[in-house]
């Protein structure tokens, strides 16, 4: 019978103050928002990126173009998944040509997941720069990625799982470690 130990990392509070600290952070290493957008990854990555436009349009005054990537047919996991994969609308209604992007997800894992994000991105232009944003940096990093803009670095055993809850998606804000034995 396997046991399972939950503890919360991060509550709404300290995700709102860490999305804040990330809004600010963006816009110091950027100097503002001239040629910034904002992409948020498919599904945690979406719902933050909108939360940090939002952020910034109360610090400058503008708002920062923000679209939706889909990596589904980009994962390098595709013909191992045992589900049909169901993917759903990327949406960037704008130009990347030359533009300072800032890729937003809510976990950074393995890094894998930014490997397709970044391979997707190719194909709408030639970005300036590609910089990324994380909620959670849990570390066990197969390839050469880092984030930019961290909220929280929670060092983890592979046995355990991270689980974002955001409003939006799950009713409430909230970070997760659980270990099942």
């Amino acid at each position: 019978m396997a046991i399972e130990q939950k503890k919360v990392v991060m509550d709404a509070d300290g995700i709102d103050r860490s999305l804040t600290r990330i809004a600010y952070e963006i816009l110091e290493k950027n100097k503002g928002v001239e040629n910034l957008v904002l992409i948020g990854i498919r599904t945690g990555g979406v719902y933050l990126a909108n939360r940090i436009q939002k952020k910034i349009a109360i610090i400058e005054k503008v708002n920062v173009p923000t679209g939706i990537l889909d990596i589904t047919f980009y994962r390098d996991d595709l013909a191992r998944a045992r589900k049909k994969p169901h993917p759903e609308k990327t949406d960037i209604p704008f130009g990347l040509e030359g533009r300072k992007v800032v890729l937003i997800d809510d976990v950074l894992f393995t890094g894998r997941t930014i490997r397709a994000a970044m391979d997707a991105l190719i194909d709408f232009g030639r970005p300036k720069l590609i910089q990324l944003a994380v909620l959670i940096d849990r570390g066990h990093r197969e390839l050469p990625i880092r984030a930019d803009f961290v909220g929280k670095n929670l060092p983890s055993s592979r046995d355990e799982q991270v689980s974002v809850s955001l409003t939006e998606k799950k009713g409430q804000d909230e970070v997760v470690i659980e270990r099942s034995f």
